[in-house]
């Protein structure tokens, strides 16, 4: 065998690694999964922010492909490109200028302090963001925080009160920042963008002694109703790895944990689940709920088409009648909105009420993300708002600034 024989031999097994581990499921290593869902040239960073229309149209594109594993009914994305993402300090995910939001957010923080009695005691967040729900532990319940994120901006929290006691670390999770074990630890909007989720949660649980009992809490995108409702707007390239309350707590009970509670919360948008260390590793599972799963799964395509083609002719409808169509809120599952219908140049505007996304431009379709005070000018004759939770008060914002419209939710 010559040296070019010798590098196609390579490369041929090095094709045929790629593909097994594409085929097999990322949390229980079954390699009885299925492709159901695909979709090509996507932006792989939705939180960005593109300073210029170019930079946006040219940001960097990747794939999804949907599989389904029949052994513990996890779904996540064979081509997500971990190269292909960017996590920096110009990743913006806040959702904290929402009041909506906010009360969800104190409340939740008031209920593990209550629950786990977290006072004066110190707690960790993997991937904390720009901090807010560590700030909001350490102000109701003087706790001591740190927070690990490389989206992190310190200097955000300067003069917020309560802040002196969280310290948060620009970086990516490593086990060397739990060498101190915390009372509390959570991982809030993060497991979805692990690959490899169950080396993630072994490697959490290798650091954390049996006997201290630290409270574990995790929060996900609840993937059954993504997939019962075709919610096409939360899958995006980020968004590598999907669960249903049966799949969470089968990784979380393999890998060495113990689950205390699961929960659907906020308009069946969140699924979380509270475990403590356990020196068991074996996983229930429910076959039921997998097999009901995989019956969505199976028909998944033909109804996504469905409503996706009434997204299309709500907007095309508008545009017929000269309306100019404004999406209300500017995140990823605006981004899905835009580049998974084919109407993207139908779409006028894009409005945001985090100040930090003004004056920017939406990833792989370019429009201007303003400020929503802009629309009193802009005057749109549809606002499509991109989750029905804030329905409400984006209405009341609407009405307030005197501008009158149709409003539609996805």
């Amino acid at each position: 065998m010559n040296l070019g024989d010798s590098l196609l031999a390579a490369d041929t097994i090095s094709q045929a690694d790629d593909l097994s581990e594409q085929f097999t499921c990322p949390t229980c290593k079954s390699g009885r999964t299925e492709l159901f869902h695909e979709v090509e040239n996507v932006p792989t960073n939705s939180c960005i922010l593109f300073e210029t229309r170019e930079e946006a149209l040219n940001c960097n594109k990747g794939s999804i492909a949907l599989r389904f594993c029949h052994g513990c009914g996890f779904i996540y994305n064979a081509s997500f490109k971990q190269e292909l993402t960017e996590y920096s300090g110009r990743y913006e995910e806040t959702q904290g200028f929402s009041p909506t939001f906010s009360r969800f957010h104190r409340n939740l923080a008031e209920e593990m302090i209550e629950r786990h009695g977290l006072s004066g005691r110190d707690v960790m967040e993997i991937g904390c963001g720009k901090g807010e729900f560590l700030v909001l532990l350490s102000q109701l319940g003087e706790n001591r925080g740190v927070g690990v994120d490389p989206s992190a901006l310190p200097e955000r929290l300067e003069g917020v009160p309560g802040a002196e006691r969280v310290t948060l670390i620009p970086e990516y999770f490593e086990p060397r920042h739990c060498q101190v074990q915390p009372d509390f630890l959570c991982c809030k909007m993060t497991l979805e963008h692990i690959t490899k989720t169950s080396e993630f949660i072994e490697t959490i649980r290798a650091g954390l002694d049996e006997s201290r009992q630290t409270v574990v809490f995790f929060q996900v995108p609840e993937a059954d109703r993504i997939i019962r409702h075709c919610a096409f707007e939360d899958i995006y390239h980020e968004h590598c790895s999907y669960f249903t309350e049966s799949s969470l707590r089968h990784l979380f009970e393999r890998s060495g944990f113990k689950v205390t509670r699961t929960a659907i919360e906020y308009d069946d948008q969140y699924l979380t689940i509270e475990a403590v260390p356990s020196s068991g590793n074996s996983a229930t599972g429910t076959r039921a709920a997998i097999d009901e799963l995989a019956d969505l799964v199976r028909s998944f395509a033909e109804r996504l088409e469905l409503h996706k083609q009434h997204w299309r002719e709500k907007v095309q409808q508008a545009k017929s009648e000269g309306k100019t169509v404004v999406l209300w809120g500017s995140g990823s599952k605006a981004v899905s909105f835009l580049t998974s219908l084919g109407i993207a140049d139908q779409v006028d505007f894009v409005t945001d009420i985090n100040p930090n996304r003004h004056n920017h431009y939406m990833p792989g379709t370019g429009q201007l993300i303003v400020p929503p005070e802009q629309l009193v000018k802009i005057q749109p004759g549809l606002v499509i708002v991109m989750n029905r939770i804030y329905e409400g008060e984006i209405s009341q914002s609407l009405s307030d600034m005197g501008v009158s419209c149709d409003v539609a939710c996805l």
